[in-house]
């Protein structure tokens, strides 16, 4: 079994309330597309954007805040994790992320498992301008078909954290990726 699948089963046999969960990172590329890459299978960790006030909805309904803490402990020896939890204003999306997330079938008694919806999955991809993320990006683009006029308006319209070091990451992101679509562009017309 995977890493982020062997993650969110024990998850859910550790809480005792139902739950609901959006993915996003590479378990949201592993789970959630039907031919992902070799890499997004190896990631060590799952992380999950929190719609503002659900951390202390979970809480109120059980005992989600323990289970986690159950499960970071069980799976150390192992060094994965479930520990990058957050709220959706810590995070590059757009205004209505919470609306078009995509469902993720997988047999669970407590959670229910949803991950961004693709162009929300791309915009959370801008927080850093490293490969690793810049490589999820093109994944993401390519597998959900996003258009650089798609792309375009998405950024133009995301709501970005109030930090200046991920402003300054999303624009050396979005120009990254405005040249690539240029790029892409020019090599489709010289065909």
């Amino acid at each position: 079994m995977d890493n982020a699948r062997r993650i969110l089963k024990r998850l859910d046999e550790l809480v005792d309330c139902p739950a609901e969960i959006t993915l996003y990172g590479r378990a949201a590329l592993h789970l959630g597309f039907p031919n992902p890459l070799p890499e997004h299978a190896r990631s060590l960790d799952v992380d999950v954007v929190l719609w503002l006030g659900q951390a202390e909805e979970l809480a109120a309904a059980g005992n989600f805040w323990d289970a986690l803490a159950q499960l970071n402990r069980e799976f150390d020896v192992d060094g994965l994790y479930l520990s990058h939890l957050f709220d959706e204003d810590q995070v590059v999306l757009s205004p209505h992320w919470r609306d078009r997330r995509v469902a993720i079938d997988m047999p669970m008694t407590h959670l229910r498992i949803a991950r961004l919806a693709d162009p929300d999955l791309a915009l959370s991809k801008l927080l850093r301008f490293d490969p690793t993320d810049l490589a999820d990006l093109l994944f993401i683009v390519s597998a959900g078909n996003l258009s650089a006029e798609v792309m375009r308006l998405e950024m133009d319209a995301a709501r970005i954290p109030d930090i200046p070091e991920i402003r300054e990451q999303f624009e050396l992101c979005r120009s990254w990726l405005e040249r690539y679509y240029a790029q892409s562009t020019a090599t489709r017309e010289e065909l």
